[in-house]
């Protein structure tokens, strides 16, 4: 049975990847901020600390295993960087540069390390539904900056997921996928 852990399982790609994940027959160990009794933990603890202990807590099991996968979830932000987004930008920026490293480092013991980097991912935390799907100003606007004229799915976002995390292309590792319906 393969075993994914999900973190950040109940937003932005999270509820995608849930559900493409269980429907693929993973065994499926989540993680959220949100499940804390304790205050929200500041962006940085979320989106680099968190990722880099649960990878250094779970690599030597997986090197022993010799074939699992890391597929880490960060942003196509860094490829166009937007005014006031620094912080959060550079925090994904991180992400991916450390599943970039982890991938020629857990090679060796045929693990892989994938990043999905998403932007124009339809949540109600960055698109909502009233400003970009219901609101004909807010579809437009969409369809002048996304290709494919549309924002994507989380069921979309999950099946890129699950499919990184099957095994089934055992010799994918470093690689950064944009989720951007053709964005930037």
């Amino acid at each position: 049975m393969r075993v994914a852990l999900l973190t950040h399982v109940g937003a932005y790609a999270g509820p995608g990847a849930l559900a493409a994940l269980l429907a693929e027959g993973h065994s499926v160990a989540c993680h959220d901020p949100s499940f804390a009794a304790a205050p929200a933990r500041a962006a940085f603890e979320a989106v680099v600390l968190a990722p880099i202990r649960l990878t250094q807590a779970l690599l030597p099991a997986m090197k022993a295993r010799r074939r699992r996968s890391f597929v880490f979830v960060t942003s196509a932000r860094e490829t166009r960087p937007e005014p006031g987004c620094a912080v959060p930008t550079t925090l994904r920026a991180a992400t991916t540069a450390f599943a970039k490293a982890l991938a020629k480092e857990a090679a060796p013991f045929g693990i892989q390390a994938n990043v999905v980097a998403p932007n124009y991912l339809y949540s109600e935390a960055y698109y909502p539904r009233a400003r970009y799907i219901d609101d004909p100003e807010g579809r437009a606007e969409i369809a002048r900056t996304v290709p494919m004229g549309r924002l994507g799915e989380p069921e979309e976002v999950g099946a890129l997921i699950a499919f990184l995390a099957s095994g089934r292309s055992a010799f994918t590792t470093g690689q950064v996928i944009h989720f951007t319906g053709g964005w930037p």
